[in-house]
């Protein structure tokens, strides 16, 4: 349940909480003394349905009748936007918000006669999912960075001749011009702004394309460790191909944990772990799959979507009526139902919108306080982007191939990952400070360039590392830089 500590104070420990019992009221507005059962309602916790009266109305008549508290059941848990305790000078009270769906459940579970105690928790001293979060973070960007590396290597390595190469770069690289790096972050500006306003039917849209492509990424990432595997190589013919019978299983395991999430993704219990888990490979997948051919392409595209990460978040709130981020609306799901257009309530960060339906484009984690072995109870989920783990990936994932087109020992790749940790930390260290939704990119962004700027300047590849380079103009161990026809490292190092 949700309450406000101004208003009435409750016990921190279970032992401290007193024993009421529970009366069920959802089918009497109780809006006047007369709607008060014959029975009464004296040192009951007294539950009763939203509307159509005034909430404090309800606390006022319910008071009256000697009720301890006051639940008010609605199908999201709701609370007052006004937390000034003056308005509620003689109301002592307890007034707090529950889901109707969990009063049902408590019903058909323990019956009629069901007593309760409440009390409130002291939220823990460490948030575990600020943990949670970077791990799954920096996985999957070194993971990404260090895929990306092994396929150039590989690509390198299979591909000899010079013609072969040029198409096999052409084949494999799609090139960021700073011209398209500039329409992809007016795309991205638009969609912001139409999922805005256009919210109701273009997060259904957002749901779709998710559960396509994050069913495509995640048979890609474990199509690539199957492979690995040397038995069960069984196949099908089928037309002069062969398929692996093993993969076929596997396309049909994906495309069902896809399936599974689309149909249960608003089971808040355990929906948001394939949600992560597709969320990781949909990353994981972009970021091997994806090449940025120069560091100038990764300092536009990283300082455009900065710039616009900033704006959504820190800019949008002098714009919009409510007052609230464009950014974070969206992450957490817009507000919008009725209950928040008469002004008596908004929506809560445990279930903020309405309709329920989220944006699946986020690593979510609920924070959980364990009360007992057996029970679990949800609180507020922290979030990150996808854009804040793709975005700072290509960059690691050019470092890395860098690395292995220099044979510069994966000192790109290492120290780019390392910023990138230094980044997530800072981003949590001022989330706590502030208490306010931060935009990573504004922390993950200049961890990252001026890292890789300062590795290359101290090494003096900068204008190397700048421009990029083809296989023809690296010096590779294996492959010559200035011949047509590929020269061993050894003999480089005495030619030069």
């Amino acid at each position: 349940m949700l309450y406000n500590p101004r208003w009435k104070e409750l016990p921190s420990t279970l032992e401290n909480a007193t024993s009421l019992g529970l009366m069920n009221l959802t089918t009497t507005p109780l809006c006047n003394l007369s709607e008060i059962p014959p029975d009464g309602i004296k040192s009951k916790a007294v539950v009763v349905r939203w509307g159509p009266c005034h909430f404090l109305q309800k606390a006022s008549v319910a008071q009256a009748g000697g009720a301890e508290a006051l639940l008010v059941a609605n199908d999201s848990v709701v609370f007052p936007s006004s937390w000034n305790i003056s308005a509620f000078p003689d109301r002592k009270i307890l007034i707090a918000f529950i889901n109707h769906k969990d009063f049902r459940d408590m019903e058909q579970t323990l019956g009629s006669n069901i007593t309760v105690k409440m009390y409130s928790p002291s939220w823990p001293n460490f948030d575990y999912t600020m943990v949670v979060i970077f791990v799954i973070a920096v996985f999957t960007v070194a993971l990404g960075g260090y895929w990306s590396g092994q396929i150039e290597l590989e690509s390198m390595k299979a591909v000899t001749d010079t013609e072969d190469r040029e198409m096999k770069k052409k084949e494999e690289y799609l090139t960021f011009s700073p011209l398209t790096v500039v329409i992809f972050v007016v795309i991205c500006c638009v969609m912001m702004v139409l999922l805005y306003f256009f919210y109701k039917w273009l997060v259904y849209v957002m749901i779709g394309i998710f559960c396509v492509a994050s069913a495509m990424s995640l048979y890609n990432c474990l199509a690539a460790l199957v492979q690995k595997i040397p038995c069960g190589k069984c196949a099908i013919a089928c037309r002069d191909k062969s398929i692996e019978v093993r993969l076929i299983f596997l396309s049909a395991l994906c495309i069902a944990v896809a399936v599974v999430w689309a149909v249960f993704r608003n089971e808040d219990r355990w929906a948001w772990i394939l949600q992560d888990i597709l969320g990781i490979a949909f990353c994981l997948n972009l970021i091997k799959t994806l090449k940025l051919p120069n560091f100038k392409s990764c300092v536009i595209l990283l300082g455009l979507l900065l710039l616009y990460d900033v704006f959504f978040v820190f800019i949008t709130p002098f714009i919009t009526k409510n007052g609230e981020s464009i950014m974070v609306e969206l992450a957490a799901g817009p507000f919008g139902n009725t209950e928040k257009n008469d002004g008596n309530s908004v929506e809560a960060t445990a279930q903020p919108s309405a309709p329920r339906e989220k944006l699946p484009v986020v690593i979510r984690v609920p924070k959980l306080i364990y009360f007992s072995v057996m029970s679990v109870c949800l609180m507020p989920v922290s979030i990150l982007g996808f854009g804040d783990i793709i975005v700072p990936g290509l960059l690691i994932a050019y470092c890395r191939r860098f690395d292995v087109q220099t044979g510069s020992s994966s000192i790109y790749y290492i120290s780019s990952t390392i910023a990138y940790a230094i980044g997530m930390v800072l981003t949590f260290a001022v989330l706590v400070l502030m208490k306010k939704g931060q935009p990573a990119l504004l922390y993950l962004v200049p961890c990252t360039l001026v890292t890789a700027s300062v590795v290359a300047w101290r090494r003096k590849e900068m204008k190397k590392f700048w421009k990029g380079s083809s296989y023809q103009m690296m010096n590779h161990p294996d492959y010559s830089a200035n011949e047509e026809n590929p020269v061993p490292a050894d003999e480089q190092v005495a030619q030069q």
